[in-house]
């Protein structure tokens, strides 16, 4: 009897809420919403009383006040295989879905990695089915960032995007202090003949950590000493060997992601050359690759979950109306065995 009792009681109101809790209807709202102007104690007082009544947001009726959605769209600007390849790309999905969560947000990833993914993604934001978007390694020149300029989307980035810093606000690591980290480190272990492999020049991991390792280095670093990679592990094994090729004597490489660094370690095993003997080796992320590979890599801790809060954080602020700056985050040498 009491369990039937249960089930058909009358659902709890935002009034059960005010009166639960002895603020406003127009508090209550407010809380619930996330907006401002409202005391840290009214605001306990009103999650208490949430629980305390089991009442439930009706997300469909505060979508029709408010046109929102209740929900933010991850893009990843990369080929669907990227997603499980790389770790980087799950620290930034869990980080961005538990801070959403708090919000009582999803969050819905899609892959523009081809024009048919572009495309999808410009349908949806047109539909009006996502609040926000969160751009990930999105590359200068994408033709969906008119698409999302154009759709009036609030959308932050995760990394700059270049070309369009004034314009996409964003979080990041410091890519090129990073990079001038580690080959300054490199030189200071008395290697004289370094090499580097870069990411892609269209994004900000490319191009910044390319400057960074030509700004210690100056006229050291030449077209011979640098090989373009396109952060997957096959493609820092291929531009491995293509560096060999070009630079017999090299004995250090600057690998600007952990996976391609893999890919290099693997070419320089298959070569014969000793790491770190022979060839120092060092990355760029610290993720978990890092301490999987033999030897551990030497690299830089780029901090990852910190950016994907800051991203996040600054998308909710845009959401609510308010603009923050754009913000850069420092990174830290971690030194193991391969440099």
């Amino acid at each position: 009897m009491g369990e039937s009792r249960d089930l058909t009681r009358k659902r709890p109101t935002i009034n059960d809420v005010a009166a639960a809790s002895g603020v406003s209807r127009g508090t209550v709202s407010r809380v619930l919403n996330g907006k401002g102007n409202v005391s840290l104690a009214a605001e306990m007082a009103v999650r208490r009383a949430v629980t305390e009544t089991g009442y439930v947001v009706n997300r469909a009726a505060r979508s029709l006040k408010t046109s929102r959605t209740g929900s933010i769209v991850m893009v990843l600007s990369e080929p669907q295989e990227r997603l499980f390849e790389d770790p980087n790309f799950s620290v930034l999905m869990r980080v961005a879905t538990n801070q959403l969560a708090d919000r009582d947000m999803s969050l819905v990833l899609m892959i523009a990695g081809d024009d048919g993914g572009r495309n999808r993604v410009a349908r949806y934001l047109r539909g009006g089915h996502a609040d926000g978007a969160l751009l990930i390694s999105t590359h200068a020149g994408d033709p969906l960032l008119e698409a999302i300029e154009r759709s009036d989307v609030p959308a932050v980035a995760c990394g700059a995007v270049l070309g369009r810093e004034s314009v996409i606000p964003y979080a990041s690591a410091d890519d090129r202090g990073g990079a001038r980290q580690i080959t300054e480190y490199l030189v200071s272990q008395g290697r004289s003949k370094i090499g580097m492999i870069t990411g892609p020049l269209d994004t900000p991991g490319g191009s910044l950590r390319l400057e960074g390792f030509t700004g210690v280095l100056g006229r050291k670093a030449t077209k011979r000493t640098v090989v373009h990679g396109d952060y997957t592990q096959a493609g820092g094994e291929a531009a491995m060997r293509k560096l060999l090729e070009a630079v017999p004597d090299l004995d250090a490489v600057f690998v600007a992601s952990d996976l391609m660094a893999a890919g290099a370690l693997q070419a320089l095993h298959a070569a014969g050359r000793r790491v770190p003997d022979d060839v120092a080796v060092a990355g760029f992320d610290d993720s978990a690759i890092a301490t999987a590979t033999r030897p551990m890599l030497t690299t830089v801790r780029q901090p990852l979950a910190k950016v994907a809060e800051e991203t996040v954080r600054i998308l909710i602020a845009r959401l609510d109306g308010r603009e923050l700056e754009s913000v850069v985050l420092p990174t830290e040498l971690i030194i193991r065995d391969s440099a």
